[in-house]
């Protein structure tokens, strides 16, 4: 006889929105695509807590130091200097 338990897999994708009780995680380096912090945060949020998260193998700490994408720092950026911006104006008209 095998012992088996029933389990069943998914992205992270099709995981946003889903709360599970227990998650087995494996966000170690893929040939396949790139994974980001967004990935990441997304597939381990699913879970209650640290507590029912386990993690199928090491990762790159690297992966949470690193900017998710070009696009969106340079677009934060630019909305920064446009906050900026907007307070030197205001501030210069209402003093």
């Amino acid at each position: 006889q095998l012992a088996l338990t029933p389990a069943y897999a998914f992205t992270d994708f099709k995981s946003q929105g889903q709360t599970i009780e227990h998650v087995l995680v494996d966000i170690g380096q893929t040939t396949c695509f790139n994974l980001s912090s967004f990935n990441v945060y997304v597939t381990l949020s699913r879970s209650h807590g640290r507590e029912t998260i386990r993690l199928l193998r090491d990762f790159n700490n690297d992966l949470f130091l690193q900017h998710p994408s070009e696009d969106l720092r340079v677009e934060e950026s630019h909305i920064h200097a446009l906050v900026e911006e907007t307070t030197r104006v205001f501030d210069s008209t209402h003093a």
